[in-house]
């Protein structure tokens, strides 16, 4: 789930914020999953508990991750953000199997809003 690439001059907690924050932009992290402990990340990566969390506490100030003390720390998430995006997955399912390329999906989708706006 998470790595260091040691050689990289990025600090290993900078590493680590910006992996979970990609994941859950991806989809590979979605809302409500619980993330490993602190402790437990810490010694997967050989690094000082600290290191993990200042990274933990960066990803919940920027509203990415929300700690629920000894219940652990989970991604939060915006679960119409995540509704639409399942909307997307099923239109472009339905349109491909349909014989359209997503370029074409996309057009149809912004005809659409275009000829439905308010005046």
């Amino acid at each position: 789930m998470i790595g260091l690439d040691r050689s990289s001059e990025a600090p290993p907690f900078e590493q680590i914020r910006a992996q979970v924050t990609a994941q859950v932009a991806d989809g590979v992290l979605q809302p409500g999953d619980r993330l490993p402990t602190v402790r437990a990340l810490a010694e997967e990566l050989g690094l000082a508990p600290n290191t993990v969390a200042r990274a933990y506490r960066e990803l919940e100030q920027a509203g990415v991750i929300e700690t629920r003390g000894r219940a652990g720390s989970f991604v939060m998430g915006d679960r119409a953000a995540g509704r639409a995006k399942a909307a997307a997955v099923a239109y472009l399912a339905e349109t491909r199997a349909l014989g359209l390329d997503d370029a074409a999906a996309v057009d149809a989708v912004a005809r659409l809003a275009v000829s439905r706006r308010d005046p």
